[in-house]
């Protein structure tokens, strides 16, 4: 059964014949291949093919969906393709638009991750790298500033977000922990405005829900019987991140980055900023990152066989239940944006990840511009006789890009300054 496509609180949308899954197919595939620059391009690029030249979502249905995407964990904007493609074609149309938003970036992650682990050390190519590396610093920060200006609203926003930034640069809190805080706060805080009528919600699928949750940990007792340490860890460790991930892809990284050069040491940290700046830079969701992680991590463990293994694996765990979230909760959408509680849960998150994203973009920051650090009571701060003028460079030339051109596909400003970064190799 095909999901409505429209509502008497929607304005209308003119044909409301099913779309063929073929064109759904074609229109999923052009999102997948433009989809560069992070989350906020990623959705504007959705907007403009659903809303603004196919009109098959209205405007509001839009909003809505991409409220609800907040509410899951993981990344939003491949949960926005998802659940526009099962409202337009049921679950046919949701995985087909999820695939296809995936896919693209996928095959070109792991070509970029297999070239990193034979020629990533070399200086013809750590020279574009770090031009990249400086370009994606801008982003992070042209990012970092649009959503602080949406999500803090309040005083008590503000406060959330200096409260997260403090407990994970400065505390190393766990990243769970401050999102689970930050949300029973805004839950409470919410609860005596409860003026509105909860809608009825639909049915979900349960069938649906069990195939799929056996289908994402299926891999686990297979691992663990053939005794895979490693793939059983990092398994469990994407599987974990899938779940406790809340408040957008910038989110997801800096736990990621917290654990698996911290914690687990799987990667160095110039690794994992060569992560980052790469996966900024192919179409797809950002949070392929955790792919390009993952297959580093084999290669480490035991060459290229173990690399692509590890690569599948990281996707299988991180975006299997991307799907599970979205075909249990879409019939429930309007219930769920009704009930005033949920909604001040998320604008709590929503606001804490501004501090989430400023701990990355921090850390982000010290790891391109010196090359020496050292941990304080403060957290960890650089040694400033260790400036590099190169980024700063790089910094500029993307910068002054973006300024001048402020709709410049990231892509394009990447491009240049890793060309830029040749050159001065040269």
């Amino acid at each position: 059964m095909t999901p409505a496509r429209s509502g008497p609180e929607d304005s209308p949308v003119p044909d409301l014949t099913p779309i063929p899954l073929s064109t759904l197919f074609g229109a999923f595939l052009k999102v997948g291949l433009l989809s560069f620059g992070g989350p906020a391009a990623q959705i504007a690029v959705m907007h403009r093919e659903l809303v603004e030249e196919r009109r098959w979502l209205s405007e509001e249905q839009f909003l809505r969906s991409l409220s609800f995407c907040m509410l899951l964990p993981g990344p939003e904007a491949m949960q926005l393709a998802t659940y526009a493609g099962w409202r337009l074609r049921g679950v046919p149309g949701g995985l087909i638009a999820g695939l296809l938003f995936v896919l693209p970036g996928a095959l070109v992650i792991a070509l970029l991750a297999l070239l990193y682990t034979h020629y990533g050390a070399t200086p013809a190519a750590q020279a574009p790298l770090l031009g990249i590396k400086a370009c994606v610093l801008v982003i992070v920060a042209q990012a970092l500033w649009r959503l602080s200006r949406k999500a803090l609203k309040t005083n008590a926003d503000r406060l959330l977000a200096l409260g997260a930034f403090i407990a994970l640069y400065s505390l190393s809190l766990p990243f769970p922990l401050v999102i689970a805080v930050a949300a029973v706060w805004g839950a409470f805080a919410a609860s005596n405005h409860n003026d509105e009528t909860t809608p009825t919600a639909g049915t979900t699928p349960w069938q649906t829900l069990v195939v799929f949750a056996i289908l994402w940990l299926a891999p686990l007792p297979v691992l663990y019987a053939l005794g895979q340490t490693f793939l059983l860890d990092l398994a469990l460790f994407f599987g974990k991140l899938a779940v406790v991930t809340f408040g957008g892809a910038y989110a997801v990284l800096a736990y990621m980055a917290q654990e698996v050069v911290e914690a687990r040491n799987w990667l160095t940290a110039p690794q994992m900023i060569d992560a980052l700046g790469l996966a900024e830079t192919t179409p797809g969701p950002l949070i392929l990152v955790t792919q390009f992680v993952g297959m580093l991590s084999g290669a480490a463990q035991g060459g290229t066989g173990l690399a692509l293994t590890a690569g599948a694996l990281t996707l299988w765990m991180t975006f299997l239940p991307c799907f599970l979230w979205i075909f249990a909760g879409a019939p429930h959408l309007e219930s769920l944006l009704a009930r005033p509680r949920l909604r001040g849960a998320l604008q709590a998150v929503t606001a804490s990840v501004v501090g989430v994203i400023a701990n990355l973009s921090l850390w982000f920051a010290l790891g391109v511009l010196f090359s020496r650090q050292q941990d304080t009571a403060l957290g960890r701060l650089p040694d400033f006789t260790s400036l590099q003028a190169a980024p700063l460079l790089f910094i500029a030339l993307a910068a002054g890009i973006l300024w001048i051109r402020p709709g410049a596909v990231p892509l394009a400003v990447a491009v240049c300054a890793g060309l830029a970064g040749l050159g001065a190799l040269l």
